[in-house]
């Protein structure tokens, strides 16, 4: 089987072209020309799905090999890799909902290509209302070293990252367990203070979670956790960028503080994907899911209930308020999350099975799929 891409580079616009045999990248050589607007880079990278489509990995499912169909789903958007992600729950509830994931990767080989690991968001986050989210506030805890590494080990290592606060005691220590034991720690749903940001940072966490996300409403003009993680250079940050958790304006600053520590997540819950209309969530309980795909609280359009996007409509809205260019959006879709666990991240290296999208950029300014290549093998569009 051989395949040849032809278009410009996500890196800088340049035309390339990228030949493919038996499911191998062979050459990438610069080409004399492309279609005008066909572009070609590395499939998307999502840490953070709650669910897609109808289906919910924080749901225990008397068919666990329905999840497959997410990976499905999210391949035809141009997500390749994704971090299946269990929210705040009991410990037992958390400890089946992981092992429901090990069970699909093991009985499921589209899933095991592109579920390339667990994100745990909680429930060591604040208990405070406002910070702590929906998230579920009788099973919101201090950190547990001896819990955590249960699921780490009933995972089979499949955790990779974890979402905490670390305004507890011991969070410290806590941190540095889990960066020794490989796991990325993400700050999130915090009220921290700034003492305790700085030493969270000092001990290995990396990355915010959903910056300007998880917070109050209402915060201290300063010092507040918001000034303190967009001050610590060594904390790279995920958004929502969705037009509707965050105006244009708080990006184009998040952009410019963070620059190329600056990432998209979907955040996606199982109603991202489906058709307008009202729905009973597991979370939230009675919703509206409008056809701009703003998810709200039924009769209350000011409360969201999560995200209803998938990554590839986060670099549309990027791209459509110039908030990014295109190399830039594609870039906090890909390669920057996925150099966050593969340091040498190199989509068009030569030998490498490749994740790969060729898409066309429309007139204004968006991006349609056109062609999706996992693991070097095309994936049929539906």
């Amino acid at each position: 089987m051989e395949t040849r891409l032809i278009g410009k580079s996500f890196l800088d616009g340049k035309p390339l072209e990228i030949f493919i045999s038996e499911g191998k990248i062979k050459s990438v050589l610069p080409s004399a020309s492309s279609p005008k607007n066909f572009w070609i880079g590395p499939g998307f990278t999502d840490i953070q799905v709650n669910g897609y489509g109808g289906l919910d990995y924080n749901s225990i499912q008397s068919d666990f090999l329905a999840l497959g169909q997410i990976s499905k789903k999210l391949l035809q958007c141009g997500v390749t890799s994704h971090f299946p992600t269990i929210i705040t729950n009991s410990p037992e509830k958390i400890s089946a909902l992981i092992q429901q994931v090990v069970q699909l990767r093991k009985m499921d080989s589209l899933a095991h290509s592109c579920i390339s690991g667990v994100h745990i968001e909680g429930p060591f986050i604040s208990p405070e209302d406002g910070p702590r989210g929906a998230h579920f506030r009788e099973f919101v805890q201090a950190p547990n070293w001896y819990l955590f590494q249960k699921w780490i080990e009933e995972s089979e290592g499949l955790i990779r990252m974890i979402t905490l606060s670390p305004e507890w005691e011991g969070s410290a220590s806590f941190i540095e367990k889990c960066v020794e034991s490989g796991i990325l720690v993400s700050i999130g749903h915090t009220n921290a203070s700034h003492a305790q940001i700085m030493n969270a940072v000092k001990a290995g966490a990396r990355l915010s979670t959903h910056l300007g996300n998880g917070m109050h409403s209402i915060i201290a003009r300063h010092p507040n956790y918001l000034w303190s993680q967009l001050a610590a250079e060594n904390l790279s940050a995920t958004i929502i960028a969705d037009g509707f958790h965050l105006p244009a304006e708080v990006i184009q600053v998040f952009r410019k503080v963070k620059a190329e520590k600056l990432m998209i997540v979907s955040d996606s819950v199982a109603l991202a994907g489906m058709p307008p209309g009202d729905y009973d969530a597991a979370v939230g309980g009675k919703v509206t899911l409008t056809p701009d795909g703003k998810l709200h609280l039924f009769g209350n359009p000011n409360t969201l209930a999560g995200s209803a996007m998938n990554i590839l409509q986060g670099i549309n809205f990027l791209l459509k308020n110039k908030l990014a260019d295109l190399p830039e959006a594609w870039q906090m879709a890909s390669k920057r999350p996925q150099r966050l666990f593969e340091p040498t991240f190199d989509p068009f290296q030569i030998g490498r099975n490749p994740d790969l999208i060729l898409a066309e950029q429309a007139s204004d300014q968006t991006l349609k799929i056109l062609k999706v290549l996992k693991n070097g093998v095309e994936i049929p569009l539906d």
